[in-house]
């Protein structure tokens, strides 16, 4: 069999990130940065009032003041306060000139003609200074940044409407099998509903790639090529689960074998041991042929898949593991690295959930991390340190 890392290596030697393309800012949320954004101007840039209230000298105040004129924000007109005057001002709106400091108007009795101000002020109270967010030229994000709400504000406010960017990897889920329907359709005998591509079309969203569910097709490998015929020219990468095990009616085996650029075997881990990886078309798309139990297609997923993708995006592939206290003891087959389903508290212990089988879909809902046990390991006693990735 082959090991974890050595199936991992080939992905992450074939797969490569996407190309980069200068997309709107609107779209523009969850892809990568693939150049660094710098600022054209200081951030802000002209200084300003941190809130709603009065521009003075400082050294005017306590006291009363004649109030002598409005600025708002957005305000273009120059205006200048002298000694003992005030401007009303508002929050966001230019400083005069003369006024080194902003009294709230909390401090005040609110006067309009004049303005009753019953404390004294620091020079520079409530003022933003120009460039004291960020300087110009300053860059502001780096190449390899994944574009967030804040990422994406930042990149609008130095002015930017355009931003080159690596896109979402688009990847097409396909589970495969007779067995599968729809769920909201009844049941038949010998049926069972569709979960994986649920859960991989979501596993795929959730690790900032678009994801097309395509559903499910039968045991007929002719079908399965029409299908991943349709879907090549819309992907990036291809999902498939089911159809790559030793037995009969395997059709993912037996579509994708022949073609000579999809390679199956076995890889020593538990769950997920039959795998499939390899290319598609004159593009080289990746296909991930994972097996078909549920627990078996996601485990693979957050091990191999999710890697490919962050690698696609123009992320580092690192797959980040804690360390924790194992709260019961565990058993994992000689020569295989299991990944056991476990739940990571607070206090840093975990615990591994009851049900471990392969199949067992609603032990692994339960989950929010999975327990890696070595493959020269067979046993853990209860409270060894063990590795955890997170889920």
């Amino acid at each position: 069999m082959r090991s974890v890392d050595a199936h991992l290596a080939e992905i992450l030697a074939t797969v490569r990130p996407l190309a980069p393309l200068e997309l709107e800012l609107e779209r523009a949320l969850g892809t990568t940065l693939a150049e660094d954004v710098s600022s054209p101007v200081p951030l802000p840039p002209f200084d300003n009032s941190a809130m709603d209230g009065y521009a003075v000298r400082a050294e005017d105040v306590p006291g009363t003041l004649p109030v002598i004129d409005d600025v708002a924000a957005g305000s273009d007109e120059l205006r200048a306060v002298g000694p003992g005057h005030a401007v009303r001002i508002m929050t966001g709106a230019p400083m005069p000139a003369g006024a080194d400091s902003v009294v709230p108007v909390e401090w005040t009795d609110g006067g309009t003609v004049s303005v009753l101000i019953n404390r004294d002020v620091p020079v520079g109270n409530a003022i933003r200074r120009a460039g004291e967010d960020v300087q110009a030229g300053e860059v502001v994000l780096k190449a390899g940044t994944v574009i967030g709400p804040a990422q994406l504000g930042i990149i609008a406010g130095v002015g930017r409407r355009r931003v080159w960017v690596r896109p979402q990897p688009r990847v097409v889920v396909i589970s495969t099998g007779a067995e599968l329907v729809e769920p909201g359709t009844p049941l038949g005998r010998g049926q069972i509903w569709d979960s994986n591509s649920f859960t991989l079309t979501a596993a795929v969203r959730e690790a900032g790639a678009e994801g097309f569910r395509a559903g499910s097709v039968g045991d007929d490998p002719a079908v399965l090529l029409d299908q991943l015929d349709t879907h090549l020219m819309r992907a990036d990468a291809i999902i498939t689960s089911g159809g790559v095990s030793m037995g009969a009616y395997e059709p993912v085996k037996e579509a994708l074998s022949p073609l000579g650029t999809v390679r199956f075997e076995k890889v020593a881990m538990q769950p997920g041991m039959p795998q499939g990886f390899g290319v598609l078309g004159d593009d080289r798309v990746p296909i991930f042929a994972l097996p078909g139990n549920p627990v078996s297609s996601f485990v693979s997923f957050m091990l191999f898949v999710r890697p490919a993708l962050d690698k696609m995006r123009g992320l580092p592939t690192g797959t980040a593991t804690v360390t924790a206290r194992v709260t019961g003891a565990l058993r994992s087959p000689s020569g295989r690295r299991s990944f056991l389903r476990g739940v990571l508290a607070s206090d840093g212990t975990v615990a591994p959930v009851h049900r471990q089988g392969s199949h067992q879909l609603a032990a692994l809902a339960s989950a929010n991390a999975l327990i890696v046990v070595p493959e020269d390991v067979t046993e853990v006693p209860d409270g060894a340190a063990v590795e955890v990735i997170r889920l």
